[in-house]
């Protein structure tokens, strides 16, 4: 019985058709393998580096010794893609140009202001009262400083200037 067995593996391996198949196909399924890590390696290191140089030595790293070359490709990545870092970057841009944006800037002559600026220094166009307590700039609108609760007179107000008529349109009156 056991010598069956044996006769029947021992054939196997020594038939040449069928052993020489199925080592063949195991060649050529490591290979395909071995490629695949090669293209995913140059395919990451191009989401990652840009220069295209350094983008060759990565995919040389990872194709040169077999399946260990994406491990090591692996440990020294750049741990960000670059289409991350420039939203990154864009972000942080439209973040600072928020903060500048809050900057005003004069109606007449659009000279950047600062907040505490009671007149403009180019046009001299007076643009906040002081409080008459604390001596600090009051926005046009503000009734009552609230610095020191001191209340602006009306003589004191700059004018603002009048908002646009609102459109409305009466029952009758189709939408268009």
């Amino acid at each position: 019985m056991t010598g069956s067995v044996f006769n029947g593996v021992h054939d196997f391996f020594h038939a040449g058709g069928s052993w020489e198949a199925v080592r063949l196909g195991l060649v050529g399924l490591v290979l395909l393998f071995w490629l695949a890590t090669i293209y995913w390696v140059n395919k990451d290191a191009r989401r990652r580096i840009e220069s295209p140089a350094l983008v060759a030595l990565a995919t040389l790293i990872g194709a040169i010794p077999p399946f260990l070359g994406p491990l090591i490709y692996m440990l020294f990545r750049p741990p960000e893609y670059l289409e991350d870092i420039r939203e990154r970057d864009l972000e942080i841009q439209a973040i600072e140009s928020r903060l500048r944006g809050s900057e005003s800037k004069c109606k007449v002559c659009g000279c950047t202001l600062e907040a505490d600026f009671l007149v403009c220094p180019v046009c001299t166009t007076k643009l906040r009262s002081a409080c008459s307590e604390c001596s600090r700039p009051l926005e046009p609108a503000w009734q009552v400083c609230p610095y020191c609760a001191t209340p602006v007179p009306a003589e004191d107000r700059i004018a603002l200037a009048p908002a646009p008529p609102r459109r409305t349109r009466s029952r009758g009156t189709p939408a268009r």
